[in-house]
């Protein structure tokens, strides 16, 4: 398969000649015409979020912009019309009766996402559930029959060996390009739960989402990211592996979510010069920085400058290598966690609990005033002076960070919104917010007065229970 050199003996009237002889490299051919099939091309539409319509100004009949301004206002039913913004990416189905793979960020926000198939098929898919952490995303067409990847396993992936993606880099439906594997197990910064495969396999914008192959033909990786300068190839892409991918998957078709361990601990790497300070006879493990208050770490008794070596019997010998093991950890689990402390060796069994959203992450840090909401499904925080200045809040009220399932998102809330009083009550911080809510009547509506774009307007909401 790969490119061999010999040399082969020829002689020809008393001369010694010295032919090279290649042998071919690896023949993608066969690969590409049973797997094809199974990668699809995946559009999406999301329809611009237009600012409020301008109110139609009063203008005395008969003036000579009467007709313009009707024509400006009315013509499309009083309203400017929506914009689309579309974008291309890559995907590959994973099972006969249409379950498809994609990236997360090739679908967020999408109003429309349409697959299109080998045989010029174009099918509206539904989300099932994406998960922002590993960008990764289910979907389903109604479909039968269909020409499925087959999953493998990136564990056995060496560096070195050949592979081999398809996708629509720029719109250009099936191209092919091959690589080799360069890294494994590479984090990125904001990526901590996906030990990344490295590539140099060329990956451009429009192949994310798409399958990664190894020479059998079976996928052992989803195409997600490039390094760039450029915003095209440089050398460098990244592949989820299979391992992460197909583990989300499972959750999202059971629970249309993933939950996903959480030790609740800052960690990081141990140099060379820490671990001499450690008595360590080399650097390895997680150094813990930090421990959030009322974690699974704290509950358990781990400690700020405890050095994490082992996490349920598998050696950790970078900090990088901990976040994916404890986030395909199930929740309540215990984990046997060994530790160097002040020299010595300890074993500690931490019971894993269930990693927080980011904003309540945020929360339990102590680095933000938020504030979660639960009742009417807000998470709220106080408000900077960038930002006052920024939303021209002189004093008090609120802004929105994430809208959950619940009340408030019913009466149409959006993330962004400043939250400047309820009823007659002037919001004055998040704290006072949550207390506010949680005094009022359940099954009352009560006026909310926000502030969007600049602009204030009440809104009605029905608290829950």
């Amino acid at each position: 398969m790969f490119q061999r050199f010999s040399r082969a003996v020829i002689f020809l009237t008393g001369l010694l000649l010295v032919q090279p002889v290649y042998a071919q490299l690896p023949d993608f051919t066969e690969l590409v015409e049973k797997n094809g099939p199974a990668v699809v091309n995946i559009s999406t539409t999301q329809k611009a979020r237009e600012p409020e319509p301008l109110a139609e100004p009063h203008l005395p009949e008969g003036t000579p912009f009467d007709e313009f301004f009707k024509h400006f206002f009315q013509g499309s039913g009083g309203g400017f019309v929506p914009r689309e913004s579309k974008s291309l990416g890559s995907g590959f189905i994973i099972s006969s009766d249409g379950y498809v793979l994609t990236n997360h960020h090739v679908v967020k926000d999408a109003d429309e996402i349409i697959v299109k198939l080998t045989d010029r098929r174009e099918l509206e898919a539904k989300l099932i559930g994406s998960d922002p952490r590993t960008d990764v995303a289910l979907l389903k067409v109604e479909a039968s029959d269909l020409p499925v990847a087959r999953i493998g396993s990136s564990k056995k992936l060496k560096v070195g060996e050949w592979v081999l993606a398809i996708g629509t880099p720029f719109g250009f439906d099936h191209s092919v390009t091959a690589g080799i594997v360069s890294a494994k197990g590479r984090s990125l910064p904001g990526d901590n739960y996906v030990p990344f495969i490295q590539t140099d396999v060329a990956i451009n914008p429009g192949n994310s989402g798409g399958p990664l192959f190894n020479m059998d033909g079976k996928v052992v990786g989803m195409n997600s990211q490039i390094y760039s300068r450029s915003g095209g190839y440089m050398g460098l892409s990244f592949a989820i592996p299979m391992e992460v991918t197909m583990n989300v998957v499972e959750q999202l078709k059971a629970h249309g979510k993933v939950a996903r361990g959480w030790l609740g601990v800052q960690i990081q790497d141990v140099t060379r010069e820490l671990a001499e300070s450690f008595a360590m006879s080399r650097p390895h493990g997680a150094l813990v920085s930090r421990v959030v208050p009322d974690s699974p770490a704290e509950k358990a008794g781990l400690m700020i400058g405890d050095i994490i070596v082992e996490f349920n019997g598998q050696e950790i010998e970078t900090s990088a290598e901990l976040p994916p093991i404890v986030g395909m950890t199930p929740i309540d689990e215990q984990a046997r966690v060994k530790i160097i402390r002040q020299g010595e060796k300890k074993t500690i069994v931490v019971t894993i609990g269930l990693l927080p959203d980011q904003e309540e992450l945020q929360l339990a840090s102590g680095k933000s005033k938020f504030k979660v909401v639960e009742r009417i499904g807000l998470i709220v925080s106080d408000l900077t002076a960038e930002q006052r200045e920024q939303f021209q809040v002189i004093k008090g009220g609120v802004l929105v960070q994430k809208v959950q399932k619940g009340s408030a998102r019913e009466a149409g809330i959006q993330r962004g919104d400043v939250i400047l009083r309820i009823q007659n009550h002037v919001i004055q911080d998040a704290a006072d917010f949550d207390q506010f809510v949680e005094s009022l009547a359940a099954g009352s509506s009560v006026a909310v007065l926000i502030q969007r774009r600049g602009s204030p307007r009440f809104l009605a909401i029905k608290i829950g229970k």
